[in-house]
């Protein structure tokens, strides 16, 4: 964009980064760096009330000196701040306890641009298409007779790994997010969102009106008593269903920890299920390598609710005789390595048909404030939100008062009975998901709020 600020040769950075860490004493040397432009347009009340850009390099250096790791960050790339930032990792290095298991940074792997993930329409949105976006939004909002609180995010990013083993990767992406809730007078609440590389794809009007329509639709909600329950989970609240087995057992280090759920050929869902992590999808904001650099592999979590395989970064495969599937995360790691384009495969109910075919259960929109119990058992806790309703007959009955759960999401799983053939690109708590909504039987309720 005009008078935007001149993009970081980031690959130079890395190499110059590795050079003066090399220098400095370290045997290993890995560079990340990334130079991110980000943008936001935030409005409440039906009122736009913030607009906000951000620019920023930032260099994250991990050395190893033997089997002693340092790892030092900053957002000084310049020439005395890359000398200044060698010497901190490499004396972070130098005063650490050996890693006993230290499998040394990966090799170079054979990696593939993958065009899908940028678009020049999110690289150039301007204020101005974002706050036209906003303003559908609001008109949807303002027709219903509620109120819209949210946001219209865009990003362009390039990323850069380089290392002592000869690993040199760069690559281009895009996100874009519109989210909204809606609030209505007499209480009622509704949440939806759409989430894309490309920021011309995002459809503000029907965003605007899925979530005044849901505001709308939930005044008034009456108690039900807690318990088992069938449910038709939206897009939303698989999201949480997808990311939350990701964190409890999908990564190679929950499984080196003995804490996961995960073990290949074990039936944890119905045949129904089937979970990839695939950085090759448009739908989960794609990328083409991890954070040390490695080239992303397809993983198949889960064929037809049976447990297959896990995802891997240098350090557990080196630990497992195991090759990285390059789902490695920005060092210092202590989350493992993680699935970051969950992708879910779409069955063959349509939309309606998910509740039509429900005699009596709920519709459930989206969670929050969810957190494991169990991490073994996959057991979680959590609150619906945003549209919760009765359906009786098939038939949406009327809004019911949020409720509490503590539910296996395995069970979960085994428990799902019908697939919904569409889905949604949701953004995630690590990254994008691409998500079905689902029909479940026995989903189990522990008890009901005040509203």
């Amino acid at each position: 964009m005009s008078g935007s600020p001149v993009p970081l040769d980031t690959l130079a950075i890395a190499d110059r980064a590795v050079a003066l860490a090399h220098a400095a004493g370290a045997t290993e040397v890995e560079a990340l760096v990334s130079d991110e432009r980000a943008q936001l347009t935030r409005f409440a009340n039906s009122e736009i009330h913030q607009n906000v850009a951000e620019t920023n390099g930032s260099l994250n250096l991990r050395v190893a000196i033997g089997k002693r790791i340092g790892v030092a960050s900053s957002n000084r790339v310049d020439e005395e701040g890359l000398r200044a930032l060698a010497e901190t990792a490499t004396a972070i290095a130098r005063n650490s306890a050996e890693l006993d298991d230290w499998g040394g940074l990966p090799e170079p792997t054979p990696i593939t641009e993958i065009a899908a993930a940028w678009s020049e329409g999110t690289a150039g949105a301007t204020p101005e298409q974002r706050a036209e976006g906003v303003r559908a939004v609001i008109a949807a909002a303002d027709a219903a007779g509620v109120r819209a609180f949210g946001s219209f995010s865009t990003g362009a990013e390039q990323l850069s790994v380089a290392n002592s083993h000869g690993i040199r990767a760069t690559q281009h992406r895009t996100n874009a997010q519109l989210l909204t809730v809606t609030m209505a007078l007499d209480g009622g609440s509704g949440y939806a969102e759409q989430t894309s590389v490309d920021a011309t794809a995002i459809d503000a009007a029907v965003v605007g009106r899925e979530a005044a329509e849901k505001a709308r639709a939930t005044a008034n909600p009456v108690a039900i008593e807690p318990g088992d329950w069938s449910v038709v989970l939206e897009e939303y609240a698989v999201v949480d269903l997808l990311s939350m087995l990701a964190y409890m057992g999908f990564s190679a280090l929950a499984v080196q920890e003995e804490r996961s759920f995960a073990e290949p050929g074990k039936v944890i869902g119905s045949a129904l299920v089937t979970i990839v992590d695939d950085a090759t999808e448009p739908g989960a904001l794609p990328m083409a390598f991890d954070y040390e650099g490695v080239a992303k592999q397809k993983v198949v979590l889960v064929e037809r609710g049976v447990c297959r395989d896990v995802v891997y970064d240098a350090q557990t495969g080196a630990r497992g005789g195991h090759p990285s599937t390059g789902h490695g995360l920005p060092a210092p790691n202590s989350y493992g390595p993680f699935p970051l384009n969950m992708v879910m495969s779409a069955g063959a109910t349509d939309r309606a048909a998910l509740v039509g075919e429900m005699e009596r259960g709920l519709l459930v929109t989206r969670f929050h404030y969810t957190n494991p119990v169990h991490p073994k058992l996959a057991i979680v806790t959590g609150m619906t939100r945003d549209g919760t309703f009765l359906v009786e007959g098939g038939k949406i009955v009327g809004p019911v008062r949020n409720l509490r759960f503590t539910q296996s999401y395995l069970a979960a799983l085994a428990g799902t009975v019908a697939v919904g053939r569409e889905r949604r690109t949701i953004r995630g708590d690590f990254g994008g998901v691409l998500v079905p909504s689902v029909r479940i039987d026995g989903w189990t309720f522990t008890g009901a709020t005040e509203h």
